[in-house]
């Protein structure tokens, strides 16, 4: 299969176009049809000779995901069910921001990306992984995803943005796919891609170290998201199979590294899921974390997974948590309902589809 060129960057783009002799005034045109009108064929690019069109045909693919499922929520959530050039299955979620998810105005929106097809961390709360782990997605399927969104919800001819913050939160661990997600997002950040401001795109990880500290090297400004779910070893290491690999101790220390270097705030996810990590002695640990790592605490009531044992706390039980938090001087937020009733977890809607696509 040819490459999709948008998996190219600028840079490539020009060594590409000096080869074939073609001007570079032509790559502004064409990364104009890619990223701000979303062309999805060829023959869409009318101001581009079409001598230059048949070799960009000749060499480059120019995929576009086909929408299988679209929900929605009563609070303007919406989840995006994606079949891929390979017949894969993979999801991204548009959410409506309000203050208590990262902070931005109720008119802003938030899509929440995958990285991978499946997951091989095996989070025992989580639907992505329930089916092992195919692929990772290579950088023009991250960015398709924003753009295909943007497709689904424009109005005709309207080239404005739709989606406004980023968060790679999906399907998949993102650092597990380092250079093809790095390469989506400086992409999706430069001012000839999606615009979309770094400080506006949050990576989040279940706590690969090491990937931490090499993210931390790199001069873009992305926001990072810790996926904690458990403050101390013993709850962490029940839901989480990585704390055996990347124990809380190396992992605080990675992101003391990181902190070291970007001096940012930076985010704790914490799903509350009843009986395992929702009672208010968590709170302490959490606190300490969050204290010595400088970051904000992100509260996620669980969404359930049919077919999981875990359940949702009470929401007294979650305001609770907040408030013994907010006591011990950290700065916490508590995702109120977003898309709970239409399959929201991460691999919830892929899994549900993949099953009844098998009996068929």
């Amino acid at each position: 299969m040819l490459l999709d060129i948008k998996s190219l960057t600028r840079e490539e783009l020009e060594t590409q176009f000096a080869c074939w002799g073609e001007p570079a005034y032509r790559i502004t045109q064409l990364l104009e049809w890619l990223y701000v009108r979303r062309a999805t064929s060829w023959d869409a690019m009318k101001n581009l000779p079409k001598s230059l069109r048949e070799k960009l045909n000749t060499a480059f693919s120019l995929q576009t995901p086909e929408l299988i499922r679209k929900q929605g929520s009563p609070d303007t959530t919406h989840k995006f069910l994606w079949r891929l050039a390979d017949h894969s299955l993979i999801e991204s979620v548009l959410i409506p921001a309000n203050p208590a998810l990262y902070g931005d105005d109720s008119d802003r929106h938030t899509l929440c990306i995958s990285t991978q097809v499946g997951c091989a961390y095996g989070c025992k709360f989580c639907a992505s992984g329930l089916d092992g782990w195919k692929r990772n997605l290579q950088p023009h399927e991250i960015i398709e995803q924003v753009l295909s969104v943007e497709r689904a919800c424009a109005k005709p001819n309207d080239p404005a943005r739709t989606v406004d913050n980023i968060v790679v939160m999906g399907m998949g661990e993102p650092l597990a796919n380092y250079d093809n997600l790095l390469k989506a997002l400086k992409i999706l950040n430069a001012p000839w891609g999606g615009g979309i401001g770094a400080r506006k795109i949050t990576i989040s990880t279940s706590g690969l170290a090491p990937q931490i500290r090499k993210l931390a090297e790199e001069p873009m400004q992305f926001r990072l998201a810790i996926s904690l779910h458990g403050a101390t070893d013993e709850v962490r290491a029940r839901i989480m199979p990585v704390n055996k690999k990347y124990p809380l101790k190396e992992l605080i220390n990675a992101c003391e590294e990181y902190q070291s270097k970007k001096g940012r705030m930076m985010t704790l996810e914490y799903i509350l899921i009843a009986g395992v990590n929702d009672s208010i002695e968590q709170t302490r640990p959490l606190a300490s974390i969050a204290r010595k790592v400088f970051a904000k605490v992100n509260l996620i009531p669980y969404n359930t997974v049919e077919g999981l044992k875990w359940e949702r706390p009470s929401e007294e039980v979650c305001e609770n948590f907040l408030e013994a938090l907010e006591k011990q001087k950290v700065t916490a937020t508590l995702r109120r309902e977003k898309g709970h009733d239409i399959d929201a977890a991460c691999g919830q809607l892929r899994l549900k589809t993949e099953r009844e696509l098998a009996k068929n």
